[in-house]
């Protein structure tokens, strides 16, 4: 017989024991409780369109964010004082920005509908399914399209595109088009037609 595990019907992992080991979601209970609430209330509900004050929100919370941005109703996060967001950067609606990790958008991105930016994960080798956690950048004018998923540990190159309903689970090369499952480079991305123009 060979001297690899064989599959059987016992888990090989035991929940009944999980521990997040060492990691720390960087506020008090207090903070996380308060927080729980009133993104329940103002976030997630759908029912408080007011884009700035839930920018002064987010805010008084620590997060760090830019001028004009626009958050869309039922939007899901983890832990606000984990968040930079840039200028002008516009969150849609029902997206989940998952930060366990930092999460960082840049100016001019774009986070379409449903879209969801996972900073956490497991390590399916270790029978305590130990925690994992990575960061997330989306660089300036990049674009996460409807319903697609970013993992921990990714960056999102500048003025590059996650076409919808793909899964990133690497680094995205600035200025090209990915997508699918997992996502593979599609082509480059050109600039607008009308910048191509006043260079000329």
């Amino acid at each position: 017989m060979s001297d690899t595990a064989t599959p059987s019907n016992e888990a090989w992992i035991d929940l009944s024991n999980y521990t997040p080991g060492g990691y720390r979601p960087g506020r008090g209970k207090l903070t996380q409780i308060v927080w729980y609430f009133v993104s329940v209330a103002v976030f997630e509900s759908g029912w408080f369109p007011v884009r700035g004050l839930k920018c002064s929100i987010l805010r008084a919370f620590g997060a760090k964010i830019g001028h004009n941005v626009t958050i869309k109703p039922n939007v899901r996060i983890k832990y606000p004082w984990r968040l930079v967001v840039g200028d002008h950067t516009w969150i849609g609606q029902e997206s989940w920005i998952d930060n366990l990790g930092e999460v960082r958008l840049g100016s001019h991105v774009c986070l379409s509908q449903r879209a969801y930016l996972c900073c956490g994960g497991h390590d399916h080798r270790r029978r305590g399914f130990d925690l994992i956690v990575g960061d997330i950048t989306l660089e300036d004018g990049s674009w996460v399209g409807a319903g697609a998923t970013v993992l921990g540990g990714v960056t999102i190159g500048a003025n590059a595109i996650a076409a919808a309903g793909s899964l990133v689970t690497k680094d995205v090369p600035p200025a090209t088009i990915v997508r699918g499952v997992p996502a593979k480079v599609l082509a480059d991305r050109k600039p607008p037609q009308e910048r191509l123009e006043a260079r000329g």
